[in-house]
This record gives structure tokens, sequence and C-alpha cells, in this order.
């Protein structure tokens, strides 16, 4: 009997898909939406690191770390390591709105964008071990 892909693939269940949904949301969110205007020089983004007083070298460096991470997003084998990279980027965040900017008001996005990033690094876990073993 010769076997066909379709049955010889598995099905995908609805976990599975939303977990890929999720990754091409955020990753979409944070390669468009967060990290191009930082690297184009939108003036919020400008403005908003101009109150962290670090320079304009900081907002190209974390606006090419979210276009980078949000790619990574979207290809299967990086997304989990893109998503940990990602909580780590988070808790920056959350640190800079609370004690350099002073405004932790803002401090939820952060905290849920790092929440949902945990999630997929902890659903795809076994795949960063492989890759840390390569």
């Amino acid at each position: 009997m010769i076997a066909t892909a379709a049955t010889t693939s598995r099905p995908r269940s609805k976990g599975r898909i939303a977990l890929y949904v999720l990754q091409v949301v955020l990753g979409l969110f944070m390669a468009v939406g967060s990290g191009a205007p930082k690297l184009f020089g939108e003036a919020t983004a400008v403005q908003s690191f101009d109150a962290i007083g670090a320079g304009d070298w900081f907002r190209y460096l974390i606006g090419a770390l979210e276009v980078a991470g949000g790619i990574g997003l979207m290809i299967p084998v990086l997304a989990g390591l893109a998503a940990a990279c990602f909580v780590a980027l988070m808790i920056g965040a959350v640190f800079f709105q609370v004690f350099v900017i002073g405004m932790a008001e803002y401090v939820y996005t952060p905290i849920i964008l790092g929440v949902l990033f945990a999630l997929i690094a902890w659903v795809r876990r076994q795949e960063i071990a492989a890759l840390v073993r390569r």
C-alpha cells in the first residue's frame, strides 16, 4: 500500500492552530507595529526614547530586535526562541516603564505581551532545547 501525504500527516489540533495564529499576529504586531516605527523614527517612538535618555542608538537597537523577533515568531523552528527573547525584552520594558520613565500606568501592555510570549516559549520549549543542542 502506498502512503499518501493525506494519510501520513497527522491532523493539526485546534490548540496548535491557535498557537500558530497567535505567533503570526504577535509577530506582525512586533515587526510592523512596534519595531518598524522605532527604526523609521516615528515621532511617538522618538519621544518615548528621548524620555529614557539613552539616545537614538537604543531606539534603533530595540527596533531591530523587535523586527527580528517578530520575523522569528513567524518561522516555526525559531518561534520558541524568539518568544523567549521577547519575554526578556518585555521584562526590560516593564523595568523602564516603572523605574526610568515613571509611567507605571502603561506597564500593562508589556506584561500582557510578556505572558503571551511566555506561553509560546513554554509550548515550544522542546524546540528551544533542540536549537540550543545544535
